[in-house]
């Protein structure tokens, strides 16, 4: 019995959050008959889609020891520079629209990369904490992105962008929940299987003793940088095709629910531990209590209380669980 017993909570220890989950959708159906209805079971994936494609570049950042709160103005400012280049483009009479967005999204990465690099060189070459570093640029990027839409939403978009951001596949799966699995599998492959994935791990374990078995933490650290902008140009993207119009002011509060859907996952908020999957099941966690509470009209103040809570405990969760592993 105590040898079942053991098995039973060592089971439950290692895949708590999957228990936790497959709980909470018991209990939302009895609560809400709608909740296990096709189209909010959609619904919640379309929701939890684009704020998960950041939170798997926020989780290599995480992992590598790092955070990254540019991640709002970033995702704003690729759905303006792709509205209004494409708009540039067209009233100049050098290409039709739906050719000047494409031009617009390659700018949009083109620029990610530019504040990616810029922030990994602050954060490895002049020490500047990424907290510090980050909020700043955050900053420096809403500025420009309301300085060049002139504080208006940029409307001039394809319609095909609208098909991307809104559309169904076989008239049932969201178009960016595709997108979703696409970078979820990318994410889980670099950092599971490839020589960066586990430099990632060593640099977020130990920086320096990740440098002195031959690591290049400069370069690993400034990689991870990018690779979390170029979420955010897909994300920024996919949301611009949602309505249809580039928005300095989008994605308030985005960096807050990546971090919250890392930390639920299970990666250490110190750097070093943390996998892509853990980061999916807090996605799909937040996802079905926001929806959940939706459901229940719970007013929309308390919900960020909720999310507070759940965060913090979390953080809790994880240091319990890493303090009985060191015991």
């Amino acid at each position: 019995m105590e040898k079942s017993s053991k098995k039973i909570s060592k089971f439950i220890e290692q895949y708590m959050l999957e228990v936790v989950i497959v709980v909470m959708i018991v209990f939302m159906s009895f609560l809400s008959p709608h909740f296990l209805k096709v189209n909010n079971i959609m619904n919640i994936l379309r929701n939890i889609s684009l704020q998960g494609i950041v939170a798997f570049g926020m989780t290599l950042t995480i992992v590598c020891g790092e955070l990254d709160l540019s991640v709002p103005s970033s995702v704003a400012t690729a759905g303006v520079l792709t509205a209004l280049i494409g708009g540039k483009l067209e009233s100049a009479g050098i290409m039709p629209l739906q050719y000047g967005a494409i031009v617009g999204i390659l700018v949009s990465c083109v620029f990610a990369a530019v504040v990616g690099l810029i922030n990994g060189i602050c954060i490895t070459k002049f020490r500047i904490p990424a907290m510090i570093a980050t909020i700043a640029m955050n900053y420096i990027i809403y500025g420009f992105s309301a300085f060049i839409s002139k504080g208006y939403p940029v409307t001039t978009l394809p319609s095909w962008l609208s098909v991307i951001g809104s559309g169904k596949i076989f008239g049932v799966i969201p178009v960016p929940v595709i997108f979703l699995l696409i970078v979820f599998a990318i994410t889980f492959y670099l950092l599971k299987y490839t020589k960066y994935g586990r430099a990632c791990l060593a640099v977020g374990g130990n920086a320096e003793s990740a440098r002195l078995s031959g690591i290049n933490v400069v370069k690993t650290k400034i990689i991870t940088m990018i690779i979390v902008q170029v979420c955010c140009v897909l994300s920024g993207v996919l949301l611009s095709g949602q309505v249809m119009s580039g928005t300095f002011s989008f994605a308030k509060g985005w960096e807050m629910t990546a971090i919250s859907s890392v930390v639920i996952g299970g990666s250490s908020i110190a750097g070093g531990t943390g996998n892509v999957k853990g980061t999916f099941l807090g996605i799909i966690f937040l996802g079905i209590i926001l929806n959940g509470m939706t459901l229940m009209n719970v007013n929309d103040y308390l919900q960020y209380v909720v999310r507070g809570v759940l965060m913090i405990g979390a953080v809790m969760l994880n240091a319990m669980m890493a303090n009985k592993n060191r015991g």
